[in-house]
């Protein structure tokens, strides 16, 4: 069986970007392989600088993962930071990657170009993120194209310490390429994003939920004109919670005119407010279970470290510190 690796960064409150970009696929991941899921908390160090902030991050995103429909039963699915192996691995690797090759991340280049303080952490960023992979034997590292750089990079890595310390000291993952990842539209048109300001966010209050879905940006086309459904921001996210048959009925609707963007938008409140709905009740239910939260993390973590140390003893053995 495949083992299959990803994870998520708890950096802010979860939105419906979120949900269909990356937490609906990873729970879909379920069931195709052994699927190893955690939450980047060390990464996540890089941008959120505020300690009770990431507590709170990290702990909301364990919980609405597991709304979402997360199987701890079918997913081994841990905080990263309790798996020390980690960061022991991270610094192996950093002693046999060059330079020039963190230099040509273009993620790091497009973060310091967004204000992110040029620190080693967001330099090296990178390399732990091999290490999360790498640690795990993971055969697939489910990615889009546009984050096909990262997976390389790892190989890369892990083929300098083959060729130091000997072959088959690492295993080489492959890439599972989405070639349709859901790029879900903000209140103003773009991707939505927390650092464009243009998000819904996952488990809101019904009245801010509303407020944020009656404020997407839409044009001056009068009630009773004709409007360009494909153009619709409104149209567009409205496609990810109804049927086929009420899409298409808001198309029509668009191009005959006589319906004002108001009634559309509230209908997209509406059926949104009901496709999450089983995952908010679930929510509740999580909320009155810290324990069991705290449990699934910890027996997350207990699993992850186990295949870990097999790695570890494997690669410490290879490079002398055993």
């Amino acid at each position: 069986m495949k083992r299959i690796l990803t994870g998520l960064q708890p950096s802010g409150t979860l939105h419906v970007g979120n949900y269909f970009g990356a937490i609906r696929p990873m729970v879909d991941l379920q069931g195709q392989g052994e699927v190893f899921l955690f939450l980047a908390d060390l990464h996540a160090l890089t941008s959120t600088r505020d300690a009770a902030e990431l507590r709170q991050y990290t702990r909301e995103a364990a919980i609405d993962l597991l709304a979402c429909g997360l199987d701890p039963a079918r997913t081994v699915f841990w905080r990263q930071s309790d798996v020390a192996l980690h960061a022991e691995l991270m610094w192996i690797l950093s002693t046999v990657t060059p330079k020039a090759l963190m230099e040509r991340a273009v993620a790091y280049k497009d973060k310091v170009q967004k204000g992110l303080p040029a620190d080693v952490g967001l330099f090296t960023y990178p390399i732990l993120q091999a290490a999360d992979i790498l640690l795990y034997d993971a055969d697939l590292v489910p990615v889009g194209k546009d984050q096909m750089q990262h997976l390389e990079m790892t190989r890369d890595i892990a083929i300098k310490i083959n060729e130091t310390y000997g072959e088959g000291t690492l295993k080489l993952p492959e890439a599972q390429v989405s070639e349709e990842v859901a790029v879900v539209p903000g209140l103003d048109g773009q991707k939505m994003s927390k650092s464009y300001g243009n998000t819904v966010v996952l488990f809101g209050d019904e009245k801010t939920t509303r407020k944020r879905v009656m404020s997407i940006v839409t044009d001056s086309t009068p009630l009773e004109a004709p409007k360009d459904p494909s153009g619709s921001t409104v149209v567009a996210l409205y496609k990810l919670f109804a049927s086929k048959e009420d899409v298409a009925r808001m198309e029509d609707e668009h191009r005959a005119g006589g319906v004002g963007y108001g009634t559309f938008k509230q209908r997209l409140f509406e059926a949104m407010w009901e496709f999450f709905a089983p995952m908010r009740a679930r929510r509740e239910e999580l909320l009155a279970r810290p324990d069991y939260v705290n449990d699934v993390l910890r027996d997350g973590a207990a699993r992850a470290r186990e295949v870990g140390e097999r790695t570890m003893a494997r690669v410490r053995a290879a490079v002398g510190i055993d």
